[in-house]
């Protein structure tokens, strides 16, 4: 027997260590152990998450509700998330979400709804804001007057296209092919940034109007929160948006 006290307390630290872990694996289901090596691969996979919002879920209350913007975040973002991450698993695509949505036709129209899905309203969130609104001002609401001839002209047209598409989908501003300006909509989760898309350029702002973005508060009247939603614009991102778009 060693009789050395150091490598003695050795011996029993490694020996209580041992069976401290034949017990955990006696206690624990068989199937933790494959969901933990499943957890040490995920840096392996090509996943997606959903972003953090900058603002709470009742911070854009009256016009957005809280409950709205609750069910909108955590449920249906969500489910686009978790939804692509499969999609993309199964289908084994790799790549960062932009170079999905631009070969969207490449792909199978899970990835195309989910992948768009996740896109647009990552997007979207960014471009509202509590205490913003207002007209913008400087190099944005000279753009838009130059391409619109004016303001309130161009809140007319671009709520058009939000009321006229039919069904659920997203109005856009883009900045096109040519550097200009351009007002259009998408069905569904569709965005120009998709190569299947027939309306096509770079995002500048957008809105979301399928059904659930709005009817807790504002039922079938599209137009009603598509009037109550420039109360929220953060024109300072989608200033920032036109900008990086001018410079790409």
């Amino acid at each position: 027997m060693d009789k050395n006290p150091a490598s003695r307390r050795k011996f029993l630290k490694q020996g209580s260590a041992l069976a401290l872990a034949g017990l955990a694996a006696q206690l624990l289901p068989s199937n933790v152990f494959a969901s933990m090596q499943e957890y040490e691969n995920m840096e392996d996979l090509n996943t997606f998450e959903l972003p953090k919002l900058a603002y709470s879920y009742e911070a854009l209350e009256p016009h957005i509700d809280k409950m709205t913007m609750e069910i909108h975040y955590s449920k249906h973002h969500a489910g686009y998330v978790k939804n692509l991450n499969a999609a993309v698993k199964e289908n084994n695509i790799s790549g960062t979400l932009e170079d999905i949505i631009k070969n969207a036709g490449k792909h199978p129209v899970a990835i195309r709804n989910n992948g768009g899905g996740h896109w647009n309203h990552s997007f979207f969130w960014k471009l509202m804001a509590p205490a913003k609104g207002a007209a913008p001002s400087g190099k944005m609401n000279e753009v838009i007057n130059a391409s619109f001839g004016g303001f309130e002209n161009f809140q007319k047209i671009f709520n058009e296209a939000g009321t006229k598409r039919f069904g659920s989908g997203w109005a856009w501003l883009i900045l096109n092919k040519d550097k200009k300006l351009e007002v259009g909509s998408t069905a569904n989760q569709d965005n120009p940034l998709m190569d299947i898309s027939e309306f096509s350029g770079t995002p500048i702002m957008a809105v979301d109007v399928w059904e659930h973005a709005y009817y807790l508060k504002y039922q079938n009247l599209r137009g009603d929160y598509l009037k109550a939603w420039w109360n929220v614009l953060n024109w300072d991102q989608i200033s920032s948006n036109l900008e990086m778009a001018e410079k790409g």
